[in-house]
């Protein structure tokens, strides 16, 4: 069973992020019934601080962790504060990259996206959220970034993203994270020495153009960011 940890980087009960990924986890068990997807409440984790590290794990430290540990991709869902990353989202990763040599990131395919009641989409946190990633260890997905503009219009009464256009941006995020998760599969299956039956070639996909802002509820940046 694929297993997949679902992170938003707002603390609201309304947040448009949260909101996209209880969308993300409607796609996963619509679609993939051999998957199971579980949300990681952030704001439960204390400020990262060396002292309290090693006077011994906190429970809400020590779960996240063996939550993270256990999966097979991560889905991060971010606002953008101040152009940058919230930092209750900055303290979590601080937190799952620790102890020093055993980050349960390292190796553990990572897939980003960003909404904002804003026009932009919350998409000028991605490229410092990808780079965090990259230092942490993770596989970060390569996906044209999925940044949803106008957030709050896309929910319908009961607070949940079910706007088609946006459901069929964080589909295709979804397919290229299982995708990944997949490839990475085969890698270590391969270094172990086991025989991996072949695959259908992969027809690519045709170039897409780069809408504005009015065209739909996502940015599709021109070019795809890429990250080790």
């Amino acid at each position: 069973m694929t297993k997949v940890v679902l992170i938003s980087g707002s603390l609201r009960a309304a947040s448009v992020n949260s909101a996209a990924l209880r969308a993300v986890r409607r796609i996963i068990e619509q679609a993939r019934p051999a998957a199971s997807a579980v949300s990681l409440p952030i704001g439960r984790l204390p400020f990262y601080n060396g002292d309290v590290e090693s006077a011994g794990t906190t429970p809400a430290v020590a779960v996240a962790r063996a939550l993270v540990a256990d999966a097979d991709a991560l889905v991060i869902s971010t606002p953008c504060y101040n152009g940058a990353v919230p930092g209750v989202l900055k303290n979590a990763l601080d937190w799952l990259s620790r102890p020093d040599g055993a980050s349960s990131l390292t190796g553990r395919v990572a897939a980003v996206l960003s909404a904002s009641p804003g026009g932009r989409g919350g998409i000028d946190a991605q490229p410092a959220l990808l780079d965090l990633l990259d230092s942490c260890g993770a596989i970060t997905v390569e996906h044209p970034p999925v940044a949803i503009r106008g957030a709050h219009q896309r929910l319908d009464g009961a607070g949940e993203m079910t706007d088609p256009e946006t459901v069929a941006a964080l589909r295709e995020l979804v397919d290229a994270t299982f995708e990944a998760v997949a490839i990475m599969a085969e890698q270590r299956r391969s270094v172990l020495g086991t025989p991996e039956p072949p695959r259908a070639p992969r027809t690519p996909r045709p170039p897409q153009a780069v809408p504005s802002p009015a065209a739909g509820p996502w940015s599709r940046a021109s070019v795809t960011l890429s990250r080790s």
